[in-house]
This record gives structure tokens, C-alpha cells and sequence, in this order.
């Protein structure tokens, strides 16, 4: 070993190693709960007719959150604070309506909002803005200027929508986080770490996923998207941040729109 060669872990490493291994635990404690309480509350009816749980979704959030903790050691409080925040909202908001919203036939933007006009609270409309609003803390905690901490919010809320947006079969929303997370690893740092916990979350659970086993539900592809986008906002500044916030916009409305026309689909 040559004097003065840094030996140590590189903290996307250990972030991607712990999240991985944070989420298969957390999975597995959770079906041998079930097993023993016998409850079918977290489960569902796939499109194909077979029964799978919802599991993956508050694994991969813990995942997530848990991830990128012990290679963040030297940064802010409020960068750990700020991951925490998003992921954790994001993944409160998508259980909620995994859980008050299972049947609703209600789909989109405008079909929540519609319904919101005329009195009625949707679980959807709920996770709608209270991710929103976790995004902009959490962005305002990450930035420093007032325009770059509403740049910061929408790329959170909007990462966190677009990957439940993309969950409309087993394994897609899984699959699209490691392949746009991908890029993160290349990283140093806070960025880095930030992107390799998801990525390390998704690939804990994408092969149950996509054997129909399991399913992220709007808890896990809501909490990935989230931790996604943070580490989204940790990479860049204000021109980064202005690019990624429109594609996502527009991402959104489109993915919207596919959404609601896919509205049988239990997925």
C-alpha cells in the first residue's frame, strides 16, 4: 500500500451496501409479522389476478432513509435532515393513500383537484400537496436563495410524482430508479451517497417486484422518487436545477394523463 493512499470506503459505497441490505431486512420482518398475525391488510390484487403484498413500499422508504445516514457523517445536519424530511413525507403521503385510497377510482391531477373544488378530500390530494410541501422544506433546507429553494422543491415533489407516476407495472418504477440513479454513483460526496441509497433500495426488492411477488405501492415509488430528487438537488445549482424541474413538470403532466387512462390497473 503506498504512503498516504486513502483506504477508505467511498461513501456512495456504503450508502448503496446499507440500503440494500436495510431494505431486505425490513421486508423480511415485515412478511414474517404478517405470517404471524395473519392480517391481509398490506395486500393487494395485481392486474393479473395474483395476490401480492405491499411490503416493498415501507422497506425500500426505510431503505432509503437509513442508506445514506453512515456515509453522510460529516455533512450538515440540515443535508441528513433535509433527506429525511423528503423521504419520510413522501412515504407517509403514498401510505396514506395506499391505504384511504385502495378502490378509488379517481385518477390524476384534475380528477383529485376536481373533487377537492367540490368539498371532498381525496387520500390522492392529500399526498398531492403534502409531498409539495415537504419538498419545498426539504429544498429550502438544502439551497440557500429563495429561487433555488422553490427550484429545489419542485425537483423533490417532482421526482417523488414521476416515479409513482412510472409504477403501472411489476418492476418499472424499480427499474427506472437503478437506471436513473445510476448516473448519481458516479458522484462524490453528498450527491453521490444521496443517489446510491435509492438505487440501493430498488435493487433489494426489484426481483420480487418484477416475479409479482410484491409491489412498491405509493409508499415505496413515492419515497424513491423523493430520495431520488434530493440527491438530484444536492448535484447541482441554479441551471441544473431549472432543467430538471421542467422535464419534470412536463413529465408530470404527461405521465398524468397515461395514469388516469390506466386506471383499471390495480398497479
Amino acid at each position: 500500500m503506498r504512503a498516504g493512499q486513502d483506504t477508505r470506503i467511498p461513501a456512495r459505497t456504503v450508502a448503496l451496501v446499507t440500503a440494500l441490505g436495510a431494505t431486505r431486512a425490513v421486508a423480511a420482518a415485515l412478511r414474517r409479522r404478517r405470517a404471524g398475525a395473519g392480517s391481509t391488510r398490506w395486500e393487494r390484487t395485481n392486474y393479473a389476478g395474483r395476490t401480492v403484498d405491499l411490503f416493498a413500499g415501507p422497506a425500500v422508504a426505510v431503505g432509503s432513509m437509513l442508506g445514506a445516514l453512515p456515509a453522510l457523517p460529516a455533512l450538515p445536519a440540515r443535508t441528513r435532515g433535509a433527506a429525511a424530511v423528503a423521504v419520510g413525507a413522501a412515504a407517509l403521503c403514498g401510505a396514506y393513500d395506499d391505504m384511504a385510497g385502495a378502490g378509488d377510482p379517481r385518477r390524476g391531477f384534475r380528477a383529485h383537484l376536481g373533487a377537492l373544488r367540490h368539498g371532498d378530500v381525496t387520500s390522492g390530494a392529500v399526498k398531492l400537496f403534502g409531498i409539495g410541501a415537504a419538498g419545498l422544506v426539504a429544498g429550502a433546507m438544502l439551497k440557500e436563495r429563495p429561487l433555488d429553494k422553490l427550484l429545489a422543491g419542485v425537483v423533490i415533489a417532482g421526482s417523488a410524482h414521476v416515479v409513482n407516476l412510472v409504477d403501472v407495472g411489476p418492476g418499472r418504477a424499480a427499474v427506472a430508479v437503478m437506471g436513473l440513479g445510476a448516473p448519481g454513483l458516479l458522484r462524490r460526496g453528498a450527491a453521490g451517497a444521496l443517489a446510491a441509497a435509492p438505487v440501493g433500495a430498488a435493487a433489494a426488492v426489484v426481483t420480487d417486484d418484477l416475479g409479482e411477488r410484491t409491489m412498491l405501492g405509493d409508499t415505496g415509488a413515492h419515497a424513491l422518487g423523493a430520495a431520488l430528487g434530493t440527491a438530484v438537488v444536492a448535484g447541482n445549482g441554479r441551471a441544473g436545477l431549472a432543467l430538471h424541474a421542467a422535464a419534470l413538470v412536463a413529465a408530470t403532466i404527461r405521465g398524468a394523463d397515461v395514469s388516469r387512462m390506466s386506471a383499471g390497473s390495480p398497479m
